[in-house]
């Protein structure tokens, strides 16, 4: 084998931004930072938890129900033109008679 190919370990800190949690491991880095860990992973914990980085969730649900009210204000604006032919033909059909 060759000798001094090997990188140097060092005790690194780890840092969780989920939930602060700090460990120790080796690494060749000094420090290294995770958004997800053991402590707080839904698969270890058995919880349900939405990490919401830079306000994501809210973001998606605030254009999700912006879509939802377009959608009810065309259908709105859809049903009244119906309505407007149906008496435009009504009043055509009086006027006929």
């Amino acid at each position: 084998m060759k000798a001094n190919i090997h990188p140097n370990l060092k005790l690194a800190k780890v840092i969780c931004t989920g939930c602060g949690n700090e460990f120790e491991t080796l690494s060749i880095k000094e420090s290294i930072t995770v958004n997800v860990c053991s402590n707080c992973h839904p698969f270890f914990t058995g919880t349900k938890k939405i990490l919401d980085s830079e306000g994501r969730v809210e973001r998606f649900e605030r254009r999700y129900k912006l879509a939802q009210e377009q959608k009810e204000k065309k259908e709105q604006q859809k049903k009244q033109e119906q309505e407007k032919q149906q008496k435009k033909k009504e009043l055509f059909e009086k006027a006929k008679k």
